[in-house]
C-alpha cells in the first residue's frame, strides 16, 4: 500500500516560474498568434492549449458549425482548469472572436483564483497579413484570405485590459509580452 501523495498547492511558487496565470491569446488567423503563444509557453514552461485542433477533432466526428466551435472552447477551458489546479500557468491559443468565447477565460481565471492576461495579436500591415495567410498550405486547417476577411467582419472588438501586439512591426514582441505577464 502506498502512502497518499500530498496535494499540490496551486498557489505554490515553483522555482523560476512564479505564480500561475492564465494567458489568453486572441486574434485573426495568420497574424502570428500561435507562434507567439508557443514562445510564451516555452518561456513560462507552461502548457499551450490551442482551440483549433479540438475543433478539427470534433469535425472528424461530424460535429460542425457554431455549436462545436464553442464546444471546442469549452473543452480547452476544461483542460486549462485542470492545469491551473495543478499550479501551472496555461497559455490558450485561440481566435477568441466573440465576447462569449472570451468570457470563458474570465470565468475560469476567477474560479481558479489566478490572474488573466489577454494578448491580442494583429498584423497592422494588411498586405503582409494576406501574404502570411496565403503562404500557408491550402487545406482544411487554414482559412483562405477570403475566409479570414469574413472572420474579421464578425470579430467583436475586444474590450478590457489587454496587451495589443502588432506583428507587422520589425521588433521581437516576446520581451514586451513577458514584461506584461509579470
Amino acid at each position: 500500500m502506498t502512502a497518499p501523495q500530498p496535494a499540490v498547492d496551486p498557489h505554490a511558487v515553483r522555482p523560476g516560474v512564479g505564480e500561475p496565470m492564465l494567458v489568453a491569446f486572441a486574434g485573426l488567423p495568420g497574424v502570428g498568434k500561435t507562434t507567439l503563444a508557443l514562445r510564451v509557453g516555452a518561456a513560462l514552461r507552461a502548457p499551450v492549449l490551442p482551440v483549433d485542433p479540438v475543433e478539427r477533432a470534433l469535425g472528424r466526428y461530424g460535429l460542425v458549425g457554431d455549436v462545436p466551435g464553442m464546444a471546442a472552447y469549452g473543452a480547452v477551458a476544461g483542460l486549462a482548469e485542470v492545469q491551473l489546479g495543478l499550479g501551472l500557468s496555461v497559455v490558450v491559443d485561440a481566435v477568441n472572436p466573440v465576447a462569449s468565447a472570451r468570457g470563458l477565460w474570465h470565468d475560469l481565471a476567477e474560479r481558479a483564483g489566478v490572474p488573466l492576461r489577454v494578448v491580442e495579436v494583429h498584423c497592422g500591415d494588411e498586405a503582409e497579413h494576406r501574404r502570411r495567410v496565403e503562404a500557408r498550405p491550402p487545406d482544411e486547417h487554414h482559412p483562405t484570405w477570403e475566409q479570414t476577411l469574413l472572420r474579421r467582419a464578425e470579430y467583436e472588438p475586444l474590450i478590457g485590459p489587454r496587451l495589443v501586439v502588432d506583428t507587422a512591426v520589425d521588433t521581437d514582441p516576446l520581451p514586451g509580452i513577458l514584461a506584461y505577464l509579470r
